[in-house]
């Protein structure tokens, strides 16, 4: 797809991003990698952010955050740890703008708003700031995927 494609530059960002989304839940989730790999697997299948075929390994988990594109990683992990990050009482934030266009990606995938201020004013105050030019090329990414 060549690079003037509003969606491509975006994509690749997300799927760049995804390891640095699963490094900050490894990093601030409470536990090991292996009880982190299954709390992330069983949210991801009780709040319906996707189906894994089986829970992943703490080895897979770290693995996947020193992925050198998150072509690998399933997305259903990097919702499922979006998800979590977002309650954290640490209120975690993204390093950088591929991180952060993988927390916008995921944060809208995660959800069904119908317009981009809804998607937006839902964001907890501390991630407004940080994700909003992410935010807003997600939802042009998402709305773009709607006229295919």
């Amino acid at each position: 797809m060549p690079e003037t494609m509003p969606q491509s530059g975006f994509y690749a960002k997300v799927r760049r991003g995804l390891p640095a989304v699963i490094a900050r839940w490894l990093t601030l989730g409470q536990g090991d990698a292996d009880r982190l790999a299954l709390i992330l697997a069983e949210t991801a299948r009780v709040a319906k952010l996707g189906a894994p075929e089986a829970t992943p390994s703490g080895a897979t988990l770290s693995a996947w955050s020193r992925a050198d594109t998150g072509e690998e990683i399933p997305l259903w992990a990097g919702r499922t740890a979006v998800f979590l990050l977002v309650q954290m009482p640490a209120r975690p934030v993204p390093a950088d703008d591929d991180e952060a266009c993988a927390w916008a990606y995921c944060w809208l995938r995660n959800r069904a708003d119908e317009d981009y201020g809804s998607a937006a004013g839902a964001l907890p105050e501390h991630l407004r700031e940080p994700l909003a030019a992410a935010l807003k090329a997600a939802w042009t990414d998402r709305q773009g995927l709607r006229l295919v």
